[in-house]
């Protein structure tokens, strides 16, 4: 292929991809989006194997490892479930970093590129911010792939003195960018190049434990970005217009959607990666706030009782949660939402923005159980409907519709934008037990007058549900 014929195919497949980015911005059109990354993926690797750059002995080689990647992504595609999507997306995050890293320091002891006076220095401070931000994606994908699935628990680790910890670690890491941009040779370069490394790969492993687990989806959201700047230093490192470019519009379009979720929770991006604010536990109050604490009992339902409110009502909203998703309960719901529209109940879905373990969890859980996309609301689109609504069912969340984010400003979440259920004429709150939710904190719901408890797992909650309603 010509110089000139992997330029152009480079140009399609950036356009390819710009076109996907705003294909998955609306479920209608999501599938779309994914073809058109698809698409432009492919043309993108083909260009990249049988461009100039290339020669013929080396094509060889890269099938191999075409064949042994694409392998084991095709086997991770078919046997993980989509409750495990968030620790794989965090476990993919994690190989872009460490591809930044291993081609940083190829391309530095690489003795085929001789480059003199600026051009020298431009290229260094290529491969030691590729390097930097690449071992920070790595080590802290890898603690945030632990915490999703459970390995690593969700309460933050919160070091004394871990900002002054951090400023000392960016202090470090700028003198010994000096010394790399000084060294004479690649043997005394190597020296500070290790040792940044390690401090942030250290940083990584810091940065992640220190958020709590209520802050997971904007982790996972942060660490896309920085994915896609690793990939942009990357594409520096290599000349490669295409990986700047993809980089860029995966580092860009994380770094907002992340930002886009912090203001759903009422937080600062920078607090949340500085420490985070789901501290494991309740906030320790004084004691006439530990007397205004949630008092009573929890009133029981049963699944005929609940399938009798809801086809006794007229309108009815769900909200979807993680324990949705690990039950695996999607399909049954949709088959619950058919029937109750066959009877004439308006029934609408209310998604928060960090419902679950990433961004867009709950959307695609939804779309992959077939509910029509016109029924499934966002929170602002669909929060002040509640007082007008006579059933909303709760599957399997908690921090999202915990009233003490309005109430109680000593709570870890207090501020962060909820789902009103409570306001509705009856709520019904499905969990297999009284736990907390991901944050840790108590849920005053569960109390209130007009709440009901349906214990058990969601799915063969659900299954009774939907044969009383089908009986």
């Amino acid at each position: 292929m010509s110089p000139s014929l992997a330029t152009v195919a480079y140009l399609g497949a950036a356009i390819l991809f710009i076109l996907s980015l705003g294909g998955l911005s609306n479920p209608e059109t999501s599938r779309r989006g994914n073809l058109f990354g698809m698409v432009g993926m492919a043309l993108a690797v083909l260009a990249t194997v049988f461009g100039p750059r290339v020669g013929a002995g080396g094509i060889a080689w890269i099938v191999i490892a075409l064949v042994i990647g694409g392998g084991i992504g095709l086997y991770a595609a078919r046997v993980v479930k989509m409750t495990q999507m968030p620790e794989l997306v965090a476990l993919m995050h994690s190989l872009v970093g460490l591809a930044a890293c291993l081609v940083g320091f190829a391309s530095y002891v690489d003795t085929s590129i001789r480059l003199e006076g600026a051009e020298k220095i431009i290229h260094e401070v290529e491969i030691y911010v590729g390097i930097l931000i690449g071992a920070v994606t790595f080590s802290g994908s890898l603690v945030a792939f632990g915490k999703l699935n459970g390995r690593i628990g969700g309460k933050p680790l919160l070091l004394p003195g871990r900002h002054w910890l951090n400023l000392v670690a960016l202090l470090v890491v700028v003198w010994l960018g000096r010394m790399f941009l000084g060294a004479h040779d690649v043997q005394a370069g190597m020296l500070p190049l290790i040792v940044m490394t390690v401090i942030a790969l250290l940083f990584g492993v810091h940065m992640v434990m220190a958020i709590g687990g209520a802050d997971m989806p904007v982790v996972v959201s942060m660490l896309n970005s920085y994915s896609g700047w690793a990939a942009a230093a990357t594409g520096f490192m290599l000349s490669n217009d295409l990986l700047i470019v993809t980089g860029a519009l995966v580092g860009s379009s994380g770094a907002i959607l992340s930002y886009i979720m912090c203001q759903a929770m009422n937080r600062n991006f920078i607090s949340v990666i500085a420490g985070g604010f789901g501290s494991g536990a309740p906030a320790k109050k004084s004691g006439d706030a530990a007397a205004a604490e949630p008092q009573g009992e929890v009133t029981p339902i049963s699944a005929a009782e609940t399938a009798e409110l809801l086809r006794d009502a007229k309108s009815v909203i769900i909200v979807p949660g993680y324990g949705m998703a690990v039950a695996q309960a999607q399909h049954t719901v949709n088959e619950i939402v058919r029937t109750l529209r066959d009877k004439g109940v308006e029934v609408r879905f209310a998604i928060h923005p960090v419902a679950g373990r990433m961004p867009g969890h709950m959307n695609v859980l939804l779309a992959e159980a077939k509910v029509p996309y016109d029924i499934v609301m966002e929170m602002d689109e669909i929060n002040d409907d509640f007082p007008d609504t006579d059933v909303a069912m709760v599957i399997g969340a908690n921090d999202i519709v915990n009233p003490a984010a309005q109430d109680d400003p000593a709570s870890p979440i207090a501020g962060m934008p909820v789902l009103e259920v409570w306001k509705a004429k009856t709520s019904i709150v499905m969990k297999r037990s009284m736990a907390s939710g991901y944050a840790g904190v108590d849920n005053p719901l569960f109390y209130k007058e007009n709440n009901r408890m349906l214990f058990g797992d969601a799915k063969k909650m659900l299954d009774e549900v939907l044969g009383a309603l089908t009986g």
